[in-house]
C-alpha cells in the first residue's frame, strides 16, 4: 500500500467529473433484503424447485436439506459480511476479489459474475413466458405464445432498470409480499387442516419424519443440495447494493443476514408443510405420476386447501414471482456493467449513471440489449422455453455464482490475512482505513476473517465442483455436449476476465492498480 501517492492522479479520475455516481443513501436493510429476496423467488422456488428437489433429491428429506443449505450460507456470510464491514463497492464479488486475490483473479471474478447473472437474468424470462402465457389461457381465455410475454416483461424492465433504483424496490416490495402472502396463506390453511389431503383436522398428521436422519439420508442428498443451493441465488447480491445503501457498513451485512434467514425459515417450514400435505410415503410416487411436470404440486396443494380461486391467484402470483426475480436479476447486473466501466475492464460508457435519475442506465441498456438477442435466438430456433431457455441458463448462472461464492472466500482469507500481518503499518497509511488496519484481531475477529471463511471456500468449492460433474442431470440430459460445453463457458469467462485486466494494466497501469478499491468515502448521500 506504500505506492498511494503514485496513484493519487488515478485517484482524482477515478472520482472526477466524467464518471458518474449511484443515488447513495436511498436503500435501508429492509429495502435490500427486498431485492436480494426477489432474486431468490420464493414463491418460484416452492412451486418450481422444491417438487423437482424431492422427485430427483432426496423426497421428505427436503426440510432437512434446506436447512443445511441455509447453515452453508450462514457460514458464507460472516466472511462476505466481515468483507463488507470494511470495503463498500457495487462490484462485490468482483471488488472483494481483486482486492483479496490481486488484480487478474479479480478480471476473472468479474466476468465469472457478468456470466453468471447474465445467465440466470435471461434464463428467467424462459419461465416467466411459459408461466404467464399458461395463466393467460387457463385463466384469461386467450393463448399468447410464450415469447410474447416475455417480451413484454422486457420492455418493463427495461424500463424500471433505465430509472432509479427506489422506483424498483417499490414494485419489488408488492410483488414479493403478495408472494410470500399466498404461500403463508396454504402454510396456515395445511396447519389448520391436517396433512394428508386435510382430512384429519387441526395440526393432524404433521409429519416430523422430514427433519429425520434417515429421510435426510434417503434419496440423493448430494442432487437435493444442488437444487437447493440454487433456490438461494440472488441472497448474496445485497452487496451490489452498498453504494446506493444508508449507512453500508451495516446495512449491508444486517441485510444479508436477514435474507438467508427469512429465505431458509420460509423454504424449511413450506416444504416440510408441503410433505406432510401428501404424506412423506407417498411422496416421491406421487410426484413421479405428475411427470413431465412436477411443478403443479404446489398448485394442487393450493386446490386441495385454498380452493380453484385461490389457484388461480397462485398461478398470477407464480408468474409475477418470475418477473420480480428477472427485475432484481437485471439491477445487478446493470450494476456490476457500471462498476466495471468505470474500473475500465468493459467499455467506460457503461461506468457512466443518468444524470437524472443518478441509475447505471447504460449497464441496464446492454443488458437489456443482450437479452433482446437471446430471447429472439431461442424463439425462431424453436428452443422449449422452460427445458432449454430456462433449466440451460439458470442451472449455468448457479455453477457461475457458486464458483464464483468459493473464490470470494477465499479472497476474504487472503485480504485480512494480509492486512492483520501490517497493522501498524496500515494503521498510518491514508490508503487503508483503521477499521482494516485492526480488522481479524482476536477470536471473534479470528472466527469472522479467517476460519468461516477459509470453512466456506472449500464446502462452496465442493459444492460447485461436484455441480459441474453432475451438470448434465442437472439440465435433464446426461448424455448431451451442453453438459461440458456450458461449464466450459465459466473456464471461457476466466480466460477473458485475466485477458481483460492484463490490458487495463498496459494501458492504464493507475487505474490497473487501483481496480476493486473501496468507494465508501466517494459517496454523497442523496436527500432529496
Amino acid at each position: 500500500m506504500s505506492s498511494a501517492p503514485l496513484h493519487d492522479d488515478a485517484r482524482e479520475r477515478a472520482t472526477s467529473g466524467d464518471e458518474h455516481r449511484l443515488r447513495s443513501g436511498r436503500l435501508g436493510s429492509v429495502a435490500i433484503a427486498f431485492i436480494v429476496v426477489s432474486a431468490a423467488a420464493p414463491l418460484t422456488a416452492m412451486a418450481g424447485g422444491a417438487p423437482v428437489a424431492m422427485l430427483l433429491g432426496n423426497g421428505p428429506g427436503i426440510p432437512f436439506a434446506y436447512l443445511i443449505v441455509s447453515a452453508l450460507l450462514l457460514l458464507f456470510a460472516v466472511g462476505y459480511t466481515a468483507m463488507a464491514r470494511h470495503h463498500t463497492s457495487t462490484g462485490a464479488f468482483y471488488a472483494y476479489v481483486a482486492r483479496g486475490l490481486k488484480q487478474p483473479a479479480g478480471g476473472a471474478a468479474a466476468w465469472i459474475a457478468l456470466l453468471g447473472y447474465n445467465s440466470m437474468q435471461i434464463g428467467l424470462y424462459g419461465l416467466f413466458g411459459a408461466a404467464a402465457a399458461s395463466f393467460c389461457a387457463e385463466t384469461l381465455g386467450f393463448n399468447p405464445p410464450w415469447w410474447a410475454c416475455s417480451f413484454v416483461a422486457w420492455a418493463i424492465i427495461g424500463v424500471l432498470g433505465y430509472r432509479q433504483v427506489d422506483l424498483s424496490v417499490k414494485v419489488l416490495g408488492i410483488l414479493v409480499a403478495l408472494e410470500f402472502l399466498i404461500v403463508l396463506l396454504l402454510d396456515v390453511a395445511i396447519v389448520g387442516k391436517g396433512g394428508n389431503g386435510g382430512t384429519g383436522g387441526f395440526a393432524s398428521n404433521l409429519s416430523m419424519e422430514p427433519f429425520s436422519f434417515g429421510a435426510l439420508t434417503s434419496g440423493s442428498l448430494a442432487i437435493a443440495l444442488l437444487f437447493n443451493s440454487a433456490s438461494y441465488i440472488g441472497f448474496e447480491s445485497t452487496t451490489i447494493y452498498s453504494e446506493e445503501a444508508k449507512d453500508p457498513r451495516r446495512t449491508v451485512p444486517r441485510a444479508t443476514y436477514l435474507a438467508v434467514i427469512v429465505i431458509g425459515v420460509f423454504y424449511s417450514i413450506t416444504t416440510w408443510l408441503m410433505v406432510s400435505a401428501q404424506g412423506p410415503s407417498t411422496l416421491v410416487s406421487h410426484l413421479g405420476e405428475l411427470k413431465p411436470d412436477p411443478t403443479v404440486f404446489l398448485f394442487e396443494l393450493g386446490g386441495t386447501y385454498l380452493g380453484s380461486t385461490a389457484t388461480q391467484v397462485m398461478s398470477l402470483l407464480f408468474a409475477t414471482s418470475v418477473f420480480a426475480a428477472l427485475l432484481a436479476f437485471h439491477n445487478a447486473v446493470a450494476r456490476y456493467l457500471y462498476a466495471l466501466g468505470r474500473e475500465g475492464l468493459v467499455p467506460r460508457k457503461l461506468g457512466h449513471t443518468h444524470a437524472l435519475h443518478l441509475s447505471p442506465h447504460m449497464g441496464s441498456m446492454s443488458q437489456t440489449a443482450l437479452a433482446a438477442v437471446v430471447l429472439l435466438l431461442f424463439t425462431v430456433t424453436g428452443q422449449d422455453p422452460v427445458l432449454n431457455l430456462f433449466t440451460w441458463l439458470t442451472q449455468l448462472g448457479t455453477l457461475a455464482i457458486l464458483f464464483l461464492m468459493s473464490l470470494a472466500s477465499v479472497a476474504v482469507v487472503a485480504f485480512f490475512a494480509r492486512y492483520r500481518g501490517e497493522r501498524r503499518k496500515a494503521a498510518a497509511d491514508e490508503a487503508v482505513t483503521a477499521d482494516v488496519a485492526t480488522a481479524g484481531t482476536g477470536a471473534g475477529g479470528m472466527w469472522r476473517t479467517a476460519v468461516a471463511p477459509a470453512l466456506s471456500a472449500v464446502l462452496m468449492g465442493a459444492v460447485a465442483v461436484y455441480a459441474t460433474s453432475q451438470f448434465g442431470n442437472l439440465i435433464g440430459n446426461p448424455e448431451s455436449a451442453l453438459r461440458w460445453v456450458l461449464p466450459g463457458l465459466i473456464l471461457v469467462a476466466v480466460v477473458v476476465g485475466i485477458i481483460s485486466a492484463a490490458a487495463l494494466k498496459k494501458r492504464d497501469p493507475e487505474r490497473w492498480a487501483l481496480m476493486g478499491k473501496d468507494r465508501v468515502d466517494e459517496l454523497v448521500p442523496d436527500h432529496h
